[in-house]
């Protein structure tokens, strides 16, 4: 059995020695000898021409139509269908997938520079844009529905959207709200081994609040004007503690990978997914999905290694501001239009891969811990554009962050009003 080196066994966490090897094994996988590679992953809203107001899956010329008419452009043998209907596409370099309420994910990967984001960014868009216009609505980037609530969203078809809205229908704040409304941009990068993964994640942890103000794009919250300075932080904070925010123990000298395997194992899995589970294949499809809201991994899961699905799936049930897969998700921002999505992509290679920067980066963050970064969030929470996160202005981190002169006259800035662009 192995033994992680921060020990949890006083909060009587227990997990399955077989399932911890498994974790440990898919981080070591992910290791690059040279890394430098970006994924991006950009949510959109479907909103109406002329009001604004939410498309859903399943009205007609909604969201099931948009996917079926842009069937042609993907490879057949890698469609995603869930209780006969359609919920996402792929072929080399993109897939298409839904988030609960129905946005569309579009995650482009793996470029070598950011700059590769754009053409293949563009041609999503010049396929999907005059159907779009047939359709009568429109893919947008904002942080939230700009004028629906979120009651008035339905959840797409899969069944695993129907545990997730049970389970945080009763815990947290906002859980509701972060499924059917909001819309993101994700920054996925490389690691070296174990070390330079947990000092990005550090890393990645410590920033990521700050450039999300300086990349914040959420001007309206259920339908009125958004009133905090960082929505989606607001979300995911108040969602639910024990799977989200600052990883346990991450500033801790001694953590690692097992410890990070150690709390994911052991926190109950918020929902089961026993879909690609062979010792299930005679359950109803009800138990297959299903609300755990005590039951960790190793009480959901058989006395084995758990497969790549599996896997997945625990780690996926954690929304860390940073997660660890087999890369490193960086998971702070807005859904962006392609000019600062691009931009951030840039700003992320930037910090992580230049050695000086990321050098300059660690050494000013050296004995950082977890209630710095709460406050620092807290801070931009309470204060906006006056916030001192970690006791400096934001005057003094878009400077040492690098971000002079590359934020000025990017569309989609909330100064600009029109983010409705494509």
């Amino acid at each position: 059995m192995v033994t992680p080196r921060i020990s949890y066994a006083h909060l009587g966490a227990t997990v399955n020695p077989r399932h911890l090897h498994s974790l440990l094994a898919f981080f070591e996988s992910g290791a690059k000898s040279a890394p430098g590679g970006f994924g991006v992953e950009i949510e959109h809203l479907p909103v109406r021409n002329g009001t604004d107001e939410a498309v859903d899956y399943y009205e007609a010329n909604g969201v099931e139509t948009l996917l079926g008419r842009l069937r042609p452009y993907y490879d057949p043998a890698r469609e995603y269908w869930e209780n006969g209907r359609l919920v996402g596409l792929a072929r080399d370099g993109i897939s298409i997938s839904l988030e609960p309420g129905a946005q569309v994910e579009c995650s482009i990967g793996v470029l070598r520079k950011p700059a590769d984001l754009v053409p293949i960014y563009q041609a999503f868009r010049a396929e999907t844009d005059p159907i779009l216009d047939e359709l009568g609505f429109r893919l947008v980037s904002y942080g939230y529905q700009p004028r629906t609530g979120f009651a008035d969203v339905p959840v797409n078809p899969k069944s695993r959207y129907a545990a997730m809205t049970d389970y945080l229908g009763r815990v947290g704040q906002y859980g509701l709200c972060m499924m059917r409304c909001s819309a993101s941009t994700q920054v996925s990068i490389d690691y070296r081994d174990e070390a330079d993964a947990i000092a990005k994640l550090r890393v990645g942890t410590a920033v990521g609040p700050i450039l999300a103000w300086f990349f914040r794009n959420t001007p309206y919250f259920e339908g009125e004007e958004n009133p905090y300075p960082l929505l989606r932080q607001r979300m995911w904070d108040a969602l639910d503690f024990q799977r989200t925010n600052v990883i346990p123990g991450l500033y801790d000298p001694r953590f690692g990978w097992e410890d990070y395997a150690v709390d994911v194992l052991s926190t109950p899995l918020m929902f089961a997914d026993l879909t690609h589970t062979p010792e299930a294949a005679g359950l109803p499809d009800a138990e297959k999905h299903r609300a755990a809201f005590r039951e960790n991994a190793g009480e959901i899961y058989p006395d084995r290694e758990l497969n790549p699905y599996e896997i997945n799936h625990v780690i996926s049930t954690h929304f860390n501001d940073a997660r660890l897969k087999n890369f490193i998700e960086l998971r702070h921002w807005d859904s962006l239009p392609l000019p600062r999505a691009e931009r951030l992509t840039q700003i992320v290679g930037s910090l992580f891969y230049d050695p000086r920067n990321f050098s300059r980066l660690t050494s000013y963050f050296d004995g950082l811990d977890e209630l710095d970064v709460y406050e620092a969030k807290a801070n931009l929470q309470a204060f906006g554009e006056d916030a001192t996160p970690y006791g400096q202005s934001l005057g003094f981190w878009k400077e040492f962050l690098g971000l002079e002169g590359l934020l000025e006259d990017v569309p989609g800035d909330p100064a600009h009003p029109d983010v409705f662009q494509r």
